[in-house]
């Protein structure tokens, strides 16, 4: 009997031990390690900033359904891996062997990269976390009484670039539903080198298509930007030319805020070193999955290592969306029965992508095939379908999740409803 072991529990680790599960069976041990014992829907947390939705609507507690399944659940941090040892040890010295480690922990958030950045101890929010957007939702109820200039965006070295644009339009929304949107003046700051290249050198028209969005609704933006320092009330950005070098200084004052921060590697796997991880902490994976050197060590979702799709001025990262997420998992759950079974490892994950964007109350998809130009594929559509497709896909998912199925949600739902049979 093997010991599976994941690290994570979140839209890349909780899928993974469902995946493991289902298709191994019984027979096999299977464990999950998490710094919380609740599973959070993060694609909602623009919706929980504004209100539209609770920490009771996106999250579910995660030991009742992993029990369901047969599913240990270790309610602690990963402090450290030992890959020579086949160990982890968590949080308070348990140390926990495994045959196969699936390391899904999503990101550290880099806050501390620019100074007076993030919600502690900073002086910005985020919305990449749920406790993050609570805190936001605390300070929007504050700020719609008495509104006044507003920032939103993304920091140099980021690569999670949807959300920054959700957060802006959906922020737009609301203060127009409460019709103080004359009130706001709005500023979009973010590193991509032009409005929707969203860290994958662009997707159809999304360039013409966003920059049009932001007209409409008057929003003001910079791009090639770097967030030199944030202090209460203002955001010291300079602007680069297409060559890197800086030709602008703004002071941006504002009452409110939501900056994406740059991702890194997690400690725990920074700590191991330049084997498993690069410099920036990410996972190092093959074509399966798997690490080059411990290759009973797999990785899943945004910790591991893609590099960026272009070179740009100011440095952008790759975003891992959850069709592809979706697809590493399943890779991986195959690979390891094929370990177990001493069988090459013969399942890739794509590296196709599919975005749902909220706008507000509208919405714009994407599909990139594959995700580094040229593509085969490079779609774009907008419609209030969006919008209400990605309310329908929360549902389906937090629902899929207290089930335990290992269900290939993308492949069935979303790409029928976007009329595309199969991402290949």
């Amino acid at each position: 009997m093997a010991h599976i072991v994941i690290i994570g529990a979140s839209t890349g680790g909780l899928p993974a031990a469902y995946d493991v599960r289902a298709v191994l069976g019984k027979g096999h041990e299977v464990s999950v390690i998490s710094s919380s014992e609740t599973f959070s829907f993060v694609p909602s947390n623009p919706w929980v900033a504004v209100g539209w939705r609770t920490r009771q609507d996106t999250t579910f507690p995660l030991q009742p359904y992993l029990a369901r399944q047969d599913i240990k659940l270790i309610p602690h941090p990963a402090v450290e891996i030992k890959p020579d040892q086949n160990q982890v040890v968590v949080e308070g010295g348990e140390v926990v062997n495994y045959d196969y480690l699936i390391i899904a922990t999503g990101p550290k958030l880099a806050f501390d990269e620019v100074p007076g950045l993030g919600p502690h101890g900073g002086h910005t929010h985020s919305v990449c976390t749920i406790d993050h957007a609570e805190k936001a939702w605390e300070d929007w109820q504050q700020f719609v009484n008495e509104p006044g200039p507003l920032v939103v965006g993304a920091t140099q070295g980021a690569s999670c670039f949807g959300p920054a644009y959700e957060t802006a339009f959906i922020m737009d929304t609301d203060l127009r539903r409460r019709k103080i949107r004359d009130k706001v003046k709005m500023t979009f700051v973010t590193s991509e080198p032009y409005i929707g290249h969203l860290g994958l050198g662009g997707v159809g028209d999304s360039k013409g298509m966003l920059e049009s969005e932001l007209r409409q609704h008057h929003i003001q933006w910079i791009c090639n930007a770097k967030v030199t320092k944030v202090e209460p009330g203002k955001m010291f950005v300079a602007e680069h030319n297409d060559h890197g070098e800086m030709i602008k200084e703004h002071e941006l004052p504002f009452k409110f805020n939501v900056m994406i921060p740059a991702f890194k590697g997690v400690d725990a796997v920074m700590k191991v070193g330049e084997d498993l991880a690069n410099p920036r902490g990410f996972v190092k994976v093959n074509e399966f999955q798997q690490n080059p050197k411990w290759t009973n060590i797999y990785s899943v979702g945004v910790c591991i290592a893609i590099p960026p799709v272009e070179a740009t001025p100011v440095p952008t990262g790759t975003p891992k969306t959850g069709y592809m997420i979706e697809s590493m998992v399943a890779a991986t759950a195959h690979n390891i029965k094929n370990a177990i079974e001493g069988k090459a490892p013969d399942q890739k994950g794509t590296w196709n992508a599919i975005c749902l964007a909220d706008l507000g109350d509208t919405g714009v998809a994407f599909v990139a095939m594959p995700q580094i130009p040229p593509r085969n594929l490079s779609w774009m559509k907008k419609g209030k379908w969006v919008h209400m497709a990605k309310v329908a896909f929360e549902k389906y998912f937090i629902n899929k999740m207290k089930k335990g199925s290992n269900d290939p949600l993308y492949e069935k739902y979303v790409l029928k409803a976007l009329g595309i049979d199969k991402l290949k």
